[in-house]
């Protein structure tokens, strides 16, 4: 395993792989990784000859200066994760290194960038999209390895690759769980003991929603969730939404020909966290 800090140490590499026919997969993470992050990896080495992990935590999707400040980075620990999978390479910049000058480019993503999550983030996704089309115009992988853990942010890089007209096969990962039902997180890190036991209420909120749907109509559905939050006043959700999964529009009738996708945020004290499932 190789570890590059820059982009021409890294890009002249590539260009040698390359040039012998080497397929290339590409992970983007912002650290601080787990058994979600490792299982993209495992995929990313089944299905290309190069695997290239990024680690950057990245400034321009935070809305929240305290959120980036508090965001866990582990590198040694992740370094010493990634050398045991045989991770080839791994791309560590700085800031300055991937943004040596303010990035002022504006993405117009269809609106799917201005529900849910970029309704309650300003300008969150237009930093994803910046800081992924950095990374794909660097190492023009063949395939990119996404969770889906972060729904929305999949269905945004996947209109970002067609905005750029990029030749990158976007891989969706399923989510990957605690034995509680937890979806893996790099900010589970910062829940206490009390919190994290109360954290599994997320993931059987979303079951029974989805079982609801036999009964309820997507609307009712809905309410019945903000109430079910409401007797449970350590979890504070900030939306829950049940949404078709291209443009993100909401579903009014389960007979919609669609695939259906509930997703939410709650907060956990200080800590915010993301889960979604298929309604289908």
């Amino acid at each position: 395993m190789i570890v590059y800090r820059t982009r021409d140490d890294l890009t002249g590499h590539l260009n040698s792989l390359r040039s012998e026919k080497n397929s290339i997969g590409l992970v983007p993470t912002m650290g601080a990784l787990h058994r979600g992050h490792t299982s993209l990896v495992e995929k990313a080495a089944a299905e290309n000859d190069v695997v290239v992990v990024t680690i950057f935590v990245n400034p321009t999707q935070f809305n929240d200066p305290a959120d980036l400040e508090y965001y866990p980075r582990t590198l040694d620990r992740d370094l010493e994760m990634l050398q045991k999978l045989e991770a080839d390479l791994v791309f560590v910049p700085s800031v300055k290194e991937m943004y040596p000058e303010e990035d002022e480019r504006v993405f117009d993503l269809d609106s799917i960038d201005k529900v849910m999550e970029g309704k309650h983030r300003k300008g969150h996704f237009n930093g994803v999209a910046q800081i992924v089309s950095k990374l794909f115009l660097l190492t023009q992988p063949d395939r990119a390895y996404f969770g889906q853990k972060d729904f929305q942010q999949l269905v945004i890089v996947r209109r970002l690759t067609e905005i750029l007209n990029l030749d990158i096969q976007i891989v969706p990962c399923p989510i990957i769980r605690e034995k509680d039902g937890l979806a893996m997180s790099s900010r589970n890190e910062r829940l206490n003991r009390e919190k994290r036991k109360l954290a599994p209420f997320i993931y059987e909120t979303l079951k029974l929603a989805s079982e609801k749907k036999e009964d309820l109509t997507p609307s009712e559905v809905k309410d019945w969730v903000y109430k079910r939050f409401d007797k449970a006043p350590e979890l504070s959700l900030e939306y829950f939404e049940i949404v078709e999964d291209k443009a993100l529009k909401p579903i009014s009738d389960w007979d919609e020909g669609v695939n259906k996708v509930g997703c939410l945020a709650v907060h956990l004290g200080s800590v915010r966290l993301l889960d979604n499932l298929n309604f289908d």
